[in-house]
């Protein structure tokens, strides 16, 4: 039965279950430590000697790894299950943060990159994304469906605007104390695997509702590539374009925009927090906006339509002249640029199978995974450069508007059932 409801542009939510509820509160909970993180990842891994390519190919390791963590949970929760599948993510996301917090060796470090959670971006990684978005999809009404991850979306953006005002406001509490940099750098390494443990309780909580359910050809999709058969075209097309839009966003991750104001301006962590936590206020309230949107233009035409003139203020960044300049134009690039996470991960739920939500979902999640996989090496050698440091603005602006191009020409005829109707 429903028990609560949020209001929104497109009406309310009505059928909010109690595991519909539990799935926001683990979105907060997560997202609330990778906002944290992506303020100091970088500073601490400066702090332990690593240099700047290391630090880029570190991430790299990291981030592809969390793509093999994700694909080999994603494509096995339906049948081993959601739960279990969560809660291993959960405890590979604290395992990782608490050999970081242990160890400045560099060896150490990948390989706890690699197989754990880590979040260098402040965005999802891991499994738990795309489970969480075929169970909530599951549980809500295909009406609903693009304005409870419109809230959803809101949620976890405001979840990390505050982690990462969070982050910024304690490094800079504990330094006032006599203690080192590395130090309060180490303490939100610690309470973002605390974190980890936190989000395995609460996993542990969800009920059989958010299962998968079974039917009698589930034996036959268990033999199907990775758990999709008749959705395969539309899952690979869409992974394709996904990870372009997800490598080129990769060159401007919370990590690396941040390390980048401290380079161009000098800002420290403490002000970052709060430069990053207005972006994600802004980015929060935009899915909303998108929600509404969607219903009068459609999925895709609202994903493209705003995606494009959020990618040329990206490039418009770094060719600000002084620091307030460069803020007002990220936060206004951040006010429009998430209005196409909704709206993207309703329209994936909507046009494949039911039965094949959580394949589809995890799929494309590694594909987004493994794009932004490849782009911080090449990050770590541009920062290395001091002349060069803008140009991961410019690449990323580049990319990321010919995935727009790309993603309308082909899907902008491919209507979820809904706007057909």
């Amino acid at each position: 039965m429903p028990i609560n409801s949020f209001p929104s542009a497109r009406g309310s939510l009505q059928h909010l279950t109690y595991d519909g509820v539990l799935l926001f509160l683990t979105r907060i909970t997560r997202l609330f430590s990778y906002g944290a993180l992506s303020v100091v990842l970088v500073f601490y891994l400066t702090s332990l000697g690593l240099s700047e390519s290391q630090i880029g190919m570190l991430l790299t390791l990291t981030l592809l790894g969390d793509t093999l963590v994700s694909l080999l949970l994603t494509t096995q929760a339906d049948r081993i299950g959601r739960r279990r599948m969560l809660i291993v993510g959960a405890m590979l996301m604290a395992g990782a943060g608490l050999i970081f917090a242990s160890t400045n060796n560099f060896l150490f470090l990948v390989v706890a990159g690699t197989i754990g959670v880590i979040s260098p971006s402040g965005n999802e990684v891991g499994p738990f994304l795309s489970i969480e978005q075929a169970a909530l999809s599951q549980v809500i009404p295909a009406g609903e469906r693009t304005t409870a991850f419109a809230w959803y979306t809101l949620i976890g953006a405001g979840a990390t605007a505050t982690g990462s005002l969070f982050a910024g406001l304690l490094t800079q509490r504990l330094q006032r104390t006599a203690v080192t940099t590395l130090a309060s750098e180490r303490a939100i390494i610690l309470i973002y695997a605390a974190f980890g443990l936190v989000l395995a309780l609460l996993f542990s909580r969800l009920s059989q509702a958010a299962e998968a359910h079974r039917d009698a050809d589930s034996s036959a999709k268990r033999k199907s590539f990775l758990g999709i058969e008749r959705s395969r075209a539309v899952v690979l097309r869409l992974s394709g374009l996904f990870a372009l839009d997800a490598f080129g966003g990769a060159f401007v991750v919370q990590s690396f925009a941040a390390y980048w104001f401290y380079l161009r301006f000098g800002v420290n962590p403490a002000k970052l927090g709060g430069i990053l936590f207005g972006a994600n206020v802004f980015a929060g309230f935009s899915a909303l906006v998108a929600s509404r949107l969607a219903s009068r233009f459609g999925l895709v035409k609202t994903m493209v339509y705003t995606h494009l003139p959020s990618n040329i203020l990206l490039i418009l960044v770094p060719l600000m002249p002084n620091l307030p300049l460069a803020i007002a134009v990220l936060l206004l690039r951040f006010s429009i640029s998430q209005m196409d996470v909704p709206t993207r991960q309703s329209y994936t739920m909507a046009i494949v199978r039911a039965e094949e939500r959580s394949s589809a979902a995890g799929i494309t999640g590694v594909a987004r995974t493994t794009g932004a996989a490849l782009a911080p090496v090449f990050v770590g050698l541009l920062f290395a450069r001091p002349s060069l440091i803008n140009l991961p603005f410019f690449i990323a602006g580049t990319l990321k508007r010919t995935y727009d191009l790309l993603l309308y020409r082909a899907f902008v005829r491919l209507e979820p059932p809904e706007e057909v109707r």
